[in-house]
């Protein structure tokens, strides 16, 4: 069974792309199968995976709207080891047109059924909005994982999100939990950096994840090479830290298995 996880915070450049695409790539150097939902309609998920979102004849948002299956349309990230569920300009019209269909939260979630054995994970990278594009990330997924960056305004857009995934769960997706937050961007010498990684600890427990994504010119830099930091320098601690992110979901995944009663 796939575990579906979305990518999501309203607020943007924290990270949620990176962490889309480098995720993906690190799950899948430790031999998981991944499909990378790109549901931004920057498609920078796209292009970080090597995937051209200018050459694109078919996207996600054809099968948002029912014209095209998610076999006719996903692509293999051949550098990345994954497959890509590409997006690009062409999903900004998925809102308006999403609206008069059917279960429109749920049309992402209907569409996954056609794959829920060829995946260990799939991967959804939100857009930085609380719109009906991230509320059919929401519906289909099993849990959340949040990146924060460790600045001033965080934990008050934090508040909008846990707000949002309340009313999913009781609305429309029962099963929706936070899987956790991931502190991304932070500079150890920094001391607000310091003091809002403490409150993310504070208030959240042990929904935060020990690992801590780190500003790392590496990671800047693979975008613009089309790879994941992985493929682009594996030993820069951008690449290191998303190794063990991925470590670190895999044993949260093994614990809450174990964990489960037997039927």
């Amino acid at each position: 069974m796939t575990r579906v996880l979305a990518i999501a915070n309203q607020k943007g450049g924290v990270g949620k792309t990176t962490t889309s695409v480098n995720l993906a790539a690190s799950l899948a150097a430790v031999k998981q199968r991944v499909l990378l939902i790109d549901l931004d309609p920057q498609g920078n998920a796209t292009m970080g995976s090597g995937i051209d979102k200018r050459d694109l004849s078919a996207t996600v948002y054809h099968v948002l709207l029912g014209s095209k299956t998610l076999h006719e349309v996903r692509q293999r990230s051949e550098i990345g080891g994954y497959d890509v569920l590409p997006a690009n300009r062409d999903l900004a019209g998925a809102e308006i047109e999403l609206v008069d269909l059917p279960n429109r939260e749920a049309r992402l979630r209907d569409a996954l059924q056609a794959v829920t054995d060829e995946y260990d994970y799939a991967l959804i990278d939100c857009p930085p909005a609380l719109n009906l594009l991230t509320l059919n990330g929401l519906c289909a997924a099993k849990s959340v994982m949040i990146p924060v960056q460790c600045e001033y305004y965080a934990l008050e857009g934090l508040s909008d999100l846990v707000n949002t995934i309340r009313k999913v769960r009781a609305h429309l997706n029962p099963d929706l939990e936070i899987e956790g937050l991931l502190r991304t961007m932070l500079n150890p010498r920094n001391t607000l950096d310091q003091q809002v990684s403490e409150q993310l600890q504070q208030h959240f427990g042990e929904k935060v994840y020990r690992t801590i994504i780190p500003r790392n010119v590496r990671l800047a830099e693979a975008p613009s090479y089309g790879v994941p930091v992985l493929h682009h320098d594996k030993s820069s601690k951008g690449a290191q830290a998303y190794l063990a992110l991925a470590g670190e979901l895999l044993n949260k995944a093994t614990q809450s298995s174990q964990a489960q009663p037997e039927g």
